[in-house]
């Protein structure tokens, strides 16, 4: 029997809030109803403030999971609207998979009690159960970050349900503030795969808003102008995180501004619009080195996360990994800003019927968890 859940996901490009309401089955997803909210630039920029340190971060804190919240809840109510057209109520939705936003991501800290990190997602999702008056699941990757794994990413089993395909390898690339790919197999013996690439589009965004005043480069627009400067491109591909073996899991932690900016400061000032093109370079480079070190014999990379709106990006992706054909989630049944949040909706589901969420084999985790807390009504 199919049952209606709403997905609620904000990510690491900090651009804002992407809904769905969905049904789920055992023949899979249909999806009922979409909606989106974008930050404020203030907003936004609280929230990239609170990825480092400052003074009264705590107090910061509390009142961003405030709004945070009050965001969630006015995308509830656009779906809820949505929804009523079709004679479906709050009544009928059985909880909402909300993920917050993501502020710190330290998944493996060597602390007195162990190698036990954190992940951080900002949100007050007792205040979003009561704005909404619908059961919320949140904190969806502390029990597996508790299970020593990455607690990242949480997506490859949701990309499974939807994308795999019996016979051929399949790989999804998400490009987010932070890029990960799910290798998907081409049987249900074999493991799938799941790990963070590197930098998505947060790197690109923030030199874009900085030299342009836009909150991104539309379609690579900018980027396509420019050429890429091999001597940066080599600088910024010498960094540890991109030899490492996963599990692995990254953030605005690593990949951040100051990162950004250390590596400049080993080269004469540069053009900024080559800095763009070199910079979704190395979002295509290291995407396409994981994809043929991990899923060589895949031939289809579905390419979901606002990303996929790059089309100069998309295009460098082509160009480096020929043997495959890459393509758009809209490609393939979800919009590319519906795919995260659809798989927060299919998380909830996973958390009330008492069903693990996570994948071993991609966070490191001891074993399957059911994820998340549930704030009832």
């Amino acid at each position: 029997m199919a049952d209606c859940f709403i997905g609620l996901m904000s990510g690491t490009s900090l651009d804002g809030v992407d809904g769905v309401a969905a049904k789920f089955s055992e023949s899979g997803a249909r999806l009922l109803a979409s909606a989106s909210l974008a930050f404020a630039p203030d907003f936004r920029a609280q929230l990239l403030a609170l990825n480092t340190p400052g003074y009264n971060e705590l107090h910061r804190a509390a009142l961003v999971g405030n709004a945070v919240a009050c965001a969630y809840a006015e995308v509830v109510q656009a779906l809820l609207e949505q929804l009523a057209v079709q004679g479906l109520s709050a009544r009928d939705v059985r909880a909402i998979g909300a993920h917050g936003q993501t502020v710190r991501h330290q998944p493996r800290l060597t602390t007195a009690e162990g190698n036990v990190g954190y992940s951080i997602q900002l949100l007050n999702a007792a205040l979003l159960a009561e704005r909404t008056g619908i059961d919320v699941v949140a904190d969806l990757r502390s029990r597996d970050i508790a299970a020593g794994g990455q607690g990242a990413p949480l997506v490859p089993a949701f990309h499974q349900q939807v994308f795999g395909r019996p016979g051929a390898v399949v790989t999804v690339l998400n490009l987010g503030g932070i890029a990960n790919l799910s290798v998907l197999p081409d049987n249900s013996t074999s493991p799938v795969i799941g790990f963070d690439c590197g930098p998505g589009n947060a790197l690109l965004d923030a030199w874009c808003q900085r030299h342009t005043g836009a909150a991104f480069d539309s379609a690579g627009q900018w980027a396509a102008g420019g050429r890429c400067l091999p001597e940066l491109l080599d600088l910024l591909c010498d960094e540890p995180f991109f030899a490492l073996a996963p599990p692995k899991s990254t953030g605005r932690d690593l990949f951040n501004a100051d990162w950004l900016q250390r590596k400049l400061a080993c080269l004469p000032a540069l053009n900024p619009q080559d800095v763009q093109t070199t910079l979704t370079e190395l979002t295509a480079s290291t995407c396409a080195q994981s994809i043929k070190r991990h899923a060589s014999n895949s031939h289809l990379v579905i390419v979901c996360g606002g990303g996929a709106y790059n089309r100069f990006l998309l295009h460098r992706l082509q160009a480096l990994l020929p043997a495959s054909s890459v393509e758009s989630s809209d490609q393939h049944g979800l919009a590319p800003l519906q795919v995260e949040a659809s798989a927060f909706a299919w998380l909830a589901r996973q958390a009330v019927n008492r069903q693990p969420g996570n994948l071993p084999s991609v966070t490191g985790a001891a074993g399957a968890r059911i994820l998340g807390a549930c704030y009832a009504n």
